[in-house]
C-alpha cells in the first residue's frame, strides 16, 4: 500500500497560480500568504517568477517579494527561472532555490521562453553554477511533458532524453509537467516512473493541471510511480498565458484532503479552505476544489466539513 502521507505538496499559487488572473495582488498580501502557508506545514511553496514583467504582469514584484522574506523562509521557497541571467538576479535578491523551465517541445518553449528547447539546456549548466555559487539547488523543470498546445502529443522518449542529457547532470529535481491537464494516470504512472529509474538520486515532482478532471488520479498516480513531490495551487488557481488551452492548477486542498500529510488535520485544512477562499475573492476568481467545496457542505458528522458558525441556533 502507497503510504500517501509522507508525500510533499509544493503549493505554486503565488506563481502558477496567478498567472491568469486578470486582479493583481499586491507583494505584502503575497508575503502573507507564504508565511500563512508555511506556518501550517506545507513544505515547500513557488513563490514567483523571472518572466518579462510585461508579459506576465503579476510575477513583477517577485524579486521584492524574496527580499522580505527571511533566508529560513527562503529555503522553502522555488523561483521560476529560464535563464542564468534569471539565476543570478533572484540570488542577489536573495533566493536560493530555483526552479530551471524549459519545454520538451520547441514550439511551446519558443512561445514560453523565446527560444528552442535545445538552446535552453546549453544555458543550464551556467544556471546551475550560478545556483551552486551561492550554495543554492536548481531544479530541471520540463513543461508540455505530455501534450504541446501547439504540436499535439509529446512522444515519451522526447522527454527521457531531456531527463538523461548529461548538461543537466547536477539537477537536484525533474518537474514533470502536465502543463495542459491533457494526461491520464497511465501516462503520467509510465513517465514518472521511468523519469525516476533514470535519475535516482533526483527527486521527481508532478505538476499537474486539472483541466480534463484528472488533476488528483493523475497525482496519485504518480506517487504510486514514484514521484515524492507532487504540486498544486489554492482553490485549482492557475494555467500558462502561453499556452492555449492550459486552465488551473490541480487544487492544493484536493491534494491534501486526498494525501494527508502528517502536518493536516481537520483544523489545518479549514484554515487552508479560508486562506483559499479569501484569496479567491479578493482575486475575483471561481473556486475550482471539490474538497473545498465538500467542507463547506452539511454533512457535519463528517470530521473534516467546517461548522456554519453563522447558521442560527434557533
Amino acid at each position: 500500500m502507497i503510504d500517501h502521507s509522507t508525500t510533499i505538496l509544493r503549493d505554486v499559487t503565488l506563481r502558477d497560480g496567478l498567472q491568469l488572473t486578470g486582479t493583481p495582488l499586491a507583494t505584502h498580501r503575497k508575503l502573507e500568504i507564504v508565511r500563512t502557508l508555511l506556518e501550517l506545514g506545507v513544505p515547500e511553496l513557488e513563490i514567483g517568477s523571472l518572466a518579462r514583467p510585461d508579459l506576465v504582469p503579476s510575477m513583477a514584484d517577485t524579486l521584492e517579494l524574496i527580499a522580505e522574506l527571511t533566508p529560513e523562509e527562503l529555503e522553502r521557497c522555488w523561483v521560476w527561472v529560464a535563464t542564468p541571467r534569471h539565476v543570478a538576479k533572484a540570488a542577489a535578491a536573495g533566493a536560493t532555490r530555483f526552479q530551471y523551465c524549459l519545454s520538451a517541445s520547441d514550439a511551446h518553449n519558443r512561445a514560453n521562453i523565446g527560444r528552442d528547447t535545445a538552446t535552453s539546456l546549453d544555458a543550464f549548466p551556467e544556471a546551475l553554477g550560478a545556483a551552486r555559487d551561492i550554495g543554492g539547488r536548481i531544479q530541471l523543470c520540463i513543461a508540455t511533458a505530455f501534450t504541446c498546445p501547439f504540436e499535439g502529443p509529446v512522444p515519451e522518449q522526447r522527454v527521457l532524453d531531456i531527463v538523461a542529457d548529461p548538461r543537466t547532470d547536477g539537477a537536484h529535481d525533474t518537474v514533470l509537467c502536465d502543463t495542459l491537464g491533457q494526461a491520464i494516470p497511465a501516462q503520467v504512472a509510465s513517465l514518472v516512473g521511468q523519469t525516476t529509474a533514470l535519475n535516482p538520486q533526483r527527486r521527481t515532482i508532478f505538476h499537474g493541471h486539472d483541466t480534463w478532471g484528472m488533476g488528483v488520479a493523475n497525482a496519485l498516480a504518480a506517487i504510486a510511480a514514484g514521484a515524492q513531490v507532487v504540486d498544486g495551487a489554492l482553490g485549482g488557481l492557475g494555467g500558462c498565458p502561453f499556452a492555449p488551452g492550459a486552465s488551473g492548477n490541480t487544487a492544493t486542498e484536493d491534494l491534501l484532503f486526498a494525501t494527508r500529510p502528517s502536518y493536516l488535520d481537520p483544523s489545518v485544512f479549514r484554515r487552508v479552505v479560508e486562506t483559499s477562499e479569501r484569496l479567491l475573492s479578493e482575486l475575483g476568481e471561481t473556486p475550482r476544489s471539490q474538497a473545498a467545496q465538500g467542507a463547506r457542505s452539511r454533512a457535519n458528522a463528517f470530521e473534516w466539513v467546517i461548522p456554519d458558525t453563522t447558521a442560527s441556533s434557533a
